[in-house]
């Protein structure tokens, strides 16, 4: 007798398991413990087998009906369903998208969480809608043509060329797990529309300088986003960097805030000038209880919100035009350079970048030490001018 959604219902466990068949093999197998199992038996070349459906109600009456009768259908054209589920499965962890996610877990310690957010993200809203469910040795360089020509079609040419680069990092992953044999993203960079270089906004003429830094004087004295606004002229370093500073990384005796770098992962020493200390001694008695120097508005556990400085410029009338918080690099390294006459290379080294020796080796982060602090004082002395 066929079974029903009731009779399945009514159905009690007992001391053992025990079947209630439906029709053509297909059964469902109670537990003591009160699951309830799909089944289906059946005999394919002289030998009997059984498969798992799911379990009720996950899966219900009518669709275990459904998978039966898709069984059915393919034992009556010669293939046997167990040998047809293990290829699916096998095929399912060889998708674009299960290759990317496995590539991203894998490549989790290389970045820093906002870049991995910024990678997942363009792929879910420009490549995986089109080729994520696809076999990665079945697509093809025009079908990546194709899908790159619509982030094309919204203006978006360095978006293109950082998908098109995604696309060919996750190919070369899937060599090396034996998933594909060839990265079709590596003839394509040519025939992307070239992407114009975009930098970011920097003062460098030290009039302008002044002005913006009297602007910033004046922005909410004795708040946590002021303080950070104040500091970041006088160690411009990268604008993640600065959010999250935490108090263990000051040393006040040394006068230095030494940190891991957010690009190289490298330990780094940041000299402080007397300004810096004086901004960081201020703020202490303010955040000093916490972990982080300059802690989320909305919750202390967290560092500020990336956006928080931005807008803060953005509030002053400071354009995107006229500045950027990250543009302070490059107005530190123009006027250090032109008209402080500090060497490029104890610049570079400073700014955190990869610098070399003359024997090729890196420099370690003491190196040049209190050459860079003599520099870091001469910074802030300068910046300080600049405002009088």
């Amino acid at each position: 007798m066929a079974l029903t959604e009731l009779s399945i219902k009514r159905a009690k466990p007992g001391d053992k398991p025990f079947q209630l068949p439906d029709q053509g093999g297909l059964y469902l197998e109670v537990k003591p413990n009160g699951s309830k199992l799909w089944r289906f038996r059946y005999r394919f070349q002289g030998q009997e087998r059984r498969l798992s459906l799911g379990e009720y109600p996950y899966i219900t009456l009518k669709e275990a009906r459904e998978r039966h009768y898709e069984m059915k259908r393919q034992i009556a054209r010669g293939q046997d369903p167990k040998l047809v589920r293990d290829s699916q499965s096998v095929a399912s962890t060889h998708t674009l998208a299960t290759v990317a996610k496995e590539w991203l877990e894998v490549s989790r310690d290389k970045w820093v969480p906002n870049h991995r957010k910024t990678i997942e993200q363009r792929l879910e809203k420009n490549i995986l809608p089109w080729l994520g469910s696809r076999q990665l040795d079945t697509i093809t360089p025009s079908e990546i043509l194709d899908v790159l020509r619509r982030i094309e079609a919204r203006g978006a040419y360095e978006t293109a060329h950082r998908c098109l680069n995604v696309c060919s990092q996750i190919f070369r992953y899937g060599m090396i797990t034996e998933r594909c044999d060839r990265d079709p993203c590596q003839s394509l960079s040519k025939a992307l529309t070239p992407a114009q270089e975009k930098h970011m906004a920097a003062v460098t003429d030290p009039q302008e300088v002044g002005r913006i830094l009297k602007m910033i004087d004046s922005y909410q004295p004795g708040s946590i986003v002021g303080a950070a606004l104040r500091l970041h002229p006088l160690l411009f370093c990268r604008p993640g960097e600065l959010r999250q500073m935490q108090w263990s990384e000051v040393d006040f005796d040394a006068a230095e805030w030494r940190f891991i770098l957010s690009k190289t992962k490298q330990p780094h020493i940041t000299p402080l000038s007397r300004q810096a200390l004086f901004i960081l001694k201020d703020l202490y008695p303010l955040t000093g209880s916490g972990r982080y120097v300059f802690p989320s508005a909305r919750m202390s556990t967290r560092p500020m919100s990336n956006m928080a400085c931005l807008v803060a410029l953005r509030a002053m009338g400071i354009t995107q035009e006229e500045m950027t918080n990250h543009g302070w690099r490059a107005t530190a390294r123009t006027i250090l350079d032109e008209t402080l006459g500090f060497p490029p290379h104890l610049i570079e080294q400073q700014l955190g970048h990869s610098v070399r020796d003359p024997l090729g080796r890196a420099y370690n982060r003491t190196t040049h030490l209190e050459a860079r602090r003599e520099m870091m004082q001469k910074w802030a002395d300068f910046l300080e001018s600049l405002k009088a």
